[in-house]
């Protein structure tokens, strides 16, 4: 067994990220140059929803950082008329001053606190709550190309992060900004000549923080794409755990596991020591000028050109400007962070779907001879467009008729069942339902006549009554049982621990194939669709869960026009037609005898299945059966 110090491994497991998952995040290139805080212009339209809690959160951003500018006073007259001139009664009143402005700006903290955080909560949910809504009408082909975990993280992580960016970071910063200007302008109204000492600063503490900011926020990006490969390669492997296991790859999918981290990691050091240094910068140049500036003012309290309480005031003023500054430099970090985020969420908003309803339904024919027709269909997929999965295609199924479609692996059966429920549109011909190109009709209008029971039953992570009444939510719970008992799934739901209420877990993790499909069943007989189409509802059950799931087919497929895909040509012998498939391509159609009899591909398969050469008689016999 390979360990990961195997060269082969090592190898592998070092292989990118992009080479070994090759469906790519959408808008991964390069991070376009942006203004700070440009990202709330693209925020606005949800952050307007709110316009109270910002205007509450404004008022009590002004009044905290007005009261924060009063100390500084409230510091000079302590000093002056309390200290200095050595009057007991007036550093009360003036310390009194003071613990006033403390509680009315612990008061006016926590509304300004309360509300930005509630802010950053709705705006994120009501994000999260768009991108998801957005992303559930997308194309099938789109998350075909791309890969689940991004997609996964900028639904969770980048929303949180705009979450805290919105809630603490962003209104941080603008106190910040409040303070420095507020600052700036009470250390020119002390005094003039130590005010143009910190002005000098300024601009060297602006600089480093522009120049540097676009480097940041460009790793700040990079680095939330590295950890969506974290996610996605660290899914993957989870929910194929078994085939993992079974193979004994586990110190292989350790090694590339780490790999994935450890790239994750060099952008994340390269980011924190970017914004290190920026920091470390700012606060640098920041307190230089203050210590100058102290110098300066404390020669003038030696020469009697300035009062202690007024140096106190201005060296308070000072200090003020100085962390405000710092405060900004390290917010700036986390808006760029928050930048890069919203950037990636736009592009999630923006990405169009290339399948959508009609702007105008167009009028179904409830008397058309042939419920489906397929003219002269052409499809090839998006990720092989140089190869047709269906080439030339015309069918026509009449009401009520069961059409079996059969052929080998890749002969475009599958294909042809996408195309019906409009998950992707051909690039020649047409697909009609009911005398109507489903082009014309609304998507979830189309799909309300279908009914799909696919080869590989698909659960969801919650009880028997949601999954069965997924079909039909509006369905009661007479309906649901009885959909259970027609689809034969009545004895081994009642064996559950709850019955109906048991959670099925992941994936209905906790029943066999056999159960999983019995239930599928019972979703598409509580749905009651007019078209059924059956993609290989059978091949992967034993015996005993086949004969249970064939009797449930049975009942379900009553009176309806259905449609089957089948390896097995045991199966769809009592079909009213069987279409041949192969390469995309019908080949021939007809009854099981008359295909044995006139088509060369089908006497092949039956062949292959049956064990032996037929003979017509034989033919007869298997028909018969």
């Amino acid at each position: 067994m390979s360990s990961p110090q195997d060269p082969q491994v090592i190898a592998d497991a070092t292989e990118p990220s992009a080479a070994r998952h090759p469906g790519t995040a959408p808008g991964s290139g390069p991070v376009s140059a942006a203004i700070p805080f440009g990202f709330l212009a693209q925020l606005w339209p949800y952050l307007k929803r709110y316009r109270h809690l910002m205007l509450g959160a404004a008022a009590a951003l002004l009044l905290t950082s007005g009261l924060t500018l009063a100390l500084g006073q409230g510091v000079r007259l302590v000093i002056d008329q309390g200290i200095l001139a050595e009057s007991l009664g007036a550093l009360n009143r003036t310390l009194g001053f003071v613990m006033v402005l403390v509680v009315a700006m612990a008061v006016g903290t926590f509304v300004r606190f309360y509300l930005v955080t509630w802010l950053g909560e709705r705006v994120s949910a009501d994000l999260r709550a768009d991108v998801f809504a957005h992303l559930v009408h997308m194309h099938p082909s789109y998350f075909e190309e791309n890969a689940s975990g991004d997609i996964m993280s900028r639904l969770t992580t980048d929303t949180t992060l705009l979450q805290s960016i919105i809630g603490s970071s962003l209104s941080f910063a603008l106190r910040n900004a409040l303070t420095v200007t507020g600052g700036l302008i009470m250390l020119l109204i002390t005094n003039l000549k130590l005010s143009l000492v910190v002005l000098l600063g300024v601009p060297a503490v602006l600089i480093p923080v522009l120049y540097m900011g676009k480097q940041v926020r460009q790793l700040s990006r990079r680095s939330q794409d590295t950890v969506a490969d974290v996610g996605s390669y660290a899914g993957e492997i989870i929910r194929q755990i078994k085939t993992v296991q079974s193979y004994a790859r586990e110190p292989f999918e350790k090694a590339a596991f780490q790999v994935e981290v450890d790239a994750a990691l060099d952008v994340a050091r390269q980011r924190i020591r970017q914004r290190s240094i920026l920091m470390a910068v700012v606060i640098l140049l920041a307190f230089t000028a203050i210590a100058a500036m102290v110098w300066v003012g404390g020669y003038d309290v030696m020469t009697g050109t300035m009062t202690g309480g007024e140096l106190a005031a201005f060296v308070f003023y000072a200090v003020m400007v100085a962390f405000g500054v710092a405060g900004v430099s390290e917010v700036y970090g986390e808006v760029q962070r928050a930048a890069g985020a919203t950037e990636r969420l736009m592009e999630l908003l923006a990405e169009p779907s290339i399948i959508v309803s009609p702007a105008e339904a167009g009028p179904l024919d409830q008397e058309a001879e042939h419920h489906l027709t397929l003219n002269n269909v052409s499809f090839s997929y998006p990720s092989r467009p140089e190869t047709n999965a269906l080439s030339e295609v015309s069918l026509a199924v009449k009401r009520g008729e069961t059409v079996a479609l059969v052929g080998p692996s890749g002969a475009g059966k599958s294909t042809l069942f996408e195309l019906l429920l409009r998950f992707y549109d051909p690039q020649q011909g047409s697909v009609t339902l009911l005398g109507q190109d489903v082009r014309e009709l609304p998507l979830p209008e189309l799909r309300q006549h279908i009914g799909l029971v696919p080869q590989q039953p698909v659960l969801f992570s919650n009880d028997v009554w949601h999954n069965i009444r997924y079909g039909r939510p509006d369905a009661s719970d007479a309906e649901v049982l009885a959909a259970a008992k027609a689809a034969n799934a009545m004895a081994f739901i009642e064996a559950l621990p709850q019955g109906f209420a048991s959670d099925l877990g992941e994936a209905g993790v906790r029943l066999s194939g056999g159960q999983k499909q019995r239930l599928v069943i019972a979703r598409a007989i509580l749905k009651d669709p007019d078209l059924l189409l059956l993609d290989e509802a059978t091949s992967a059950l034993d015996a005993e869960s086949e004969y249970q799931v064939q009797q449930a087919l049975e009942k379900l497929m009553k009176q309806r026009t259905t449609l089957i895909i089948a390896h097995r040509l045991a199966t769809v012998q009592g079909a009213d037609r069987i279409v041949v498939m192969d390469q995309g391509r019908i080949v021939a159609e007809g009854t099981h005898t008359q295909l044995l009899t006139q088509s060369p591909l089908y006497r092949r398969l039956a062949e292959l299945q049956f064990g032996q050469t037929l003979s017509v008689n034989e033919n007869e016999v298997i028909a018969n059966n």
